[in-house]
This record gives C-alpha cells, structure tokens and sequence, in this order.
C-alpha cells in the first residue's frame, strides 16, 4: 500500500487465500486490507497516537441508521460520556475529496452529531468545527487533540 499523509504506522498483515489481511488493534480482529481501510487505519493511529484519543473511545465503521436505512461511519470519536466528538469520512487514496463526498459526511452528521467533522483520502484532510445552534461549519487549519475535542465540547453546553 502507498504512503499517505499520516506518519508511518506499522501494522500486523497476512496474506489469506489471494487477500491481505490486516489485524485491526482497535476492533481486534482481522480485516481485509483495502485502500479505503488503509487510510482508516492510518487515521484510527494519528487520533490514538498523535492526537491521545483513548482507544476505547474510537470506533471504526460505526453503525446508525438513518431515514430507515442501515449506514456506516468510517470513524466515531466519543467523549467519555458516550457523546460524538468527531465524525470521520475515509475515502481510497484514488478518490478526490468532492463536494459530494462531503455533502455524504455531513448527511451522516446530521445523525450523529459530531462537533467535528473529518473528510479525509488518506493525502488530503479536511477538517470543519460544527455549531449546531449557529448551523455553521468552520474549517480548521489544525487538528485538535482529544482534550481540546472535550474542552470545547463542554464550554458549549
């Protein structure tokens, strides 16, 4: 798999039956390495090691249901009382981040109710603050660590 915009993280592969195989130290189980997942990984280790997210907070393809339907969030951070810090939206490295794909991040927020919401390819990063109560989003220019997620979280409410 190629490089990306993250720092470099090392990760358990095997190869099963023609397939790459990734074990995924968060869910703790094997997932087939594709280059959406790639890029999720690398995301899930920057939050966790960079970015000092407790592990137990992240969840990887969360699941929600919206108007009926099933989806899947790539990545949910969480405060410790359960509350949605920071929704993000992995995409392959191939697939340029397009208004598309962030009008999709923003339907799964809207549900979620994340106060920061990530698009990222793995190459580029979008990164936005949400107020509810204003409706606006605005981009920021750094990534927070999970203690300025939560400050800024409480000051709000």
């Amino acid at each position: 798999m190629e490089a990306l915009n993250f720092p470099a993280y090392s990760f358990r592969l095997q190869r099963r039956g023609g397939q790459v195989y990734l074990l995924d130290p968060l869910r703790r189980r094997w997932v087939r390495l594709t280059p959406e997942e790639w890029v999720r990984q690398h995301l899930a280790q920057y939050l966790v090691q960079a970015l000092k997210c407790p592990p137990s907070l992240v969840a990887l393809e969360a699941s929600f249901t919206d108007q009926g339907m099933g989806r899947r969030a790539d990545l949910v951070v969480y405060d410790r009382a359960g509350r949605p810090l920071l929704l993000a939206e992995c995409k392959a490295p191939t697939v340029p981040i397009t208004q598309e794909v962030i009008e999709q991040a923003g339907r799964y927020n809207r549900v979620i109710g994340a106060r920061y919401l990530l698009v990222t390819n793995g190459h580029t990063h979008y990164l936005w603050h949400i107020d509810p109560a204003r409706r606006t989003m605005t981009p920021l220019t750094h990534w927070p660590t999970f203690a300025e997620m939560v400050q800024g979280t409480e000051m709000r409410e």
